[in-house]
């Protein structure tokens, strides 16, 4: 298993039981792909460096989290499908 994190930018409207909702959606993900949760660090609401769909800012959140190299591609996927999330990025941070 490989160390992974991931940060993704929900959208501001989102009430906060969509954004625990799916913080724990993308979690549930990783732990049924066989990866293993090591920290999910939600850092709030914070304003984008640039505008992003006419949006100025948005919810961060970051996940360390250990997993088989496939992981990555299917969280990418569910995260592209997933209403609500402005921007994410999945990297192995040994590299």
């Amino acid at each position: 298993m490989r160390n992974y994190e991931t940060l993704f930018i929900l959208h501001p409207s989102l009430d906060e039981e969509a954004i625990k909702a799916n913080i724990e959606k993308f979690k549930g993900v990783i732990e049924n792909n066989g990866g293993v949760v090591d920290n999910v660090d939600e850092w709030g609401r914070r304003k984008l460096a640039y505008p992003i769909q006419k949006v100025n800012e948005g919810y961060y959140t970051l996940v360390n989290f250990k997993s088989s190299p496939e992981l990555p591609k299917e969280l990418e996927r569910v995260f592209r499908i997933t209403d609500g999330v402005l921007r994410f990025m999945v990297i192995n941070p040994e590299k």
